[in-house]
């Protein structure tokens, strides 16, 4: 049995995560392809006016596997372990998923101020018909997974913060981070003007301090992460920041105006940049070039 797995969006909350937890079950794992134009029109069409940009390239990615596998992966992510909740967006994407597409939708819910996420992942274990030992020995791969990927970002984020280059600190979710089509490669366009990007995601959480900002009250998962992680990496000297914000995010309306007041508190320049289906490369490396001026 072929199990799809879209990604996009919650795919890179846990990467590699659930195609390793897959494949040790013995399952095999479709994964949609890197995001493209024709995967873009695809969840552009399908997507009500209110959907944010990240949402709809979502279901293109969604649509994309349909008909391709026996059944597509799309949990229901509603509190970490931290008991903060994801994007409201996210409670709804298993049955969005079942109305747009006709290949069995395979979910679970992952509450962790109900339960923990193993016995969320056991739960879903059992729907593939697969005993719990099985399930406990697939985890732990996964999750072994997990932390040489964390160790890589680490390594990442060392070599890069220590680099002799003007030091560009990019802020956003991880699925626009890593996603070149989404974000019109900024990333490599930051480097041919001779800087040095760095993803505040890859920042290490050890890295992170948490007491800075106790008069905030979050309550979605990554403001706090997020937050911690912009005064962990105040710590090093850092040239500039870019946030990038998907169009339609509510979350980031709101998260953006503490992330811009942390910034200019530090004397740090920030700059801004919302994408959607309609953003130019022109017209964004125009803005990217106009900061950089700023800060030289």
């Amino acid at each position: 049995m072929t199990i799809g797995i879209p990604k996009f969006l919650i795919y890179w909350k846990k990467p590699d995560f659930w195609e390793s937890f897959f494949k040790s079950l013995g399952f095999d794992v479709l994964l949609s392809p890197p995001t493209n134009k024709d995967i873009v029109e695809k969840g552009v069409k399908v997507s009500d006016p209110e959907t944010c940009f990240s949402n709809k390239v979502y279901w293109g990615h969604l649509l994309w596997l349909d008909g391709k596998c026996d059944m597509i992966f799309v949990p229901r992510l509603k509190a970490n372990q931290e008991k903060l909740e994801y994007c409201p967006k996210f409670f709804g994407l298993p049955d969005l998923a079942e109305i747009l597409v006709k290949t069995p939708v395979l979910t679970e819910i992952f509450d962790q101020r109900r339960e923990s996420f193993a016995k969320s992942v056991e739960k879903l274990g059992q729907k593939l018909g697969v005993s719990k030992k099985e399930i406990r020995r697939a985890l732990q791969n996964a999750e072994s997974k997990e932390k040489e990927i964390e160790s890589e970002k680490e390594e990442s984020f060392l070599q890069k913060i220590n680099s002799p280059k003007r030091k560009i600190v990019l802020i956003s979710h991880p699925y626009n981070l890593y996603d070149d089509y989404v974000n019109l490669r900024i990333k490599e366009k930051l480097e041919k003007l001779g800087s040095q990007a760095v993803f505040l995601e890859n920042l290490p959480l050890k890295m992170a301090v948490e007491e800075s900002f106790p008069e905030i009250n979050f309550h979605w998962e990554f403001g706090r992460e997020i937050m911690a992680k912009i005064e962990g990496i105040l710590k090093y000297k850092i040239e500039g920041a870019l946030e990038i914000s998907s169009f339609q995010c509510g979350c980031d309306a709101v998260l953006k105006e503490f992330v811009e007041k942390r910034f200019k508190k530090a004397k740090i320049p920030f700059l801004y940049l919302i994408i959607d289906e309609q953003t130019g490369e022109a017209g964004l490396q125009t803005r990217i070039e106009a900061f950089l001026d700023t800060i030289r």
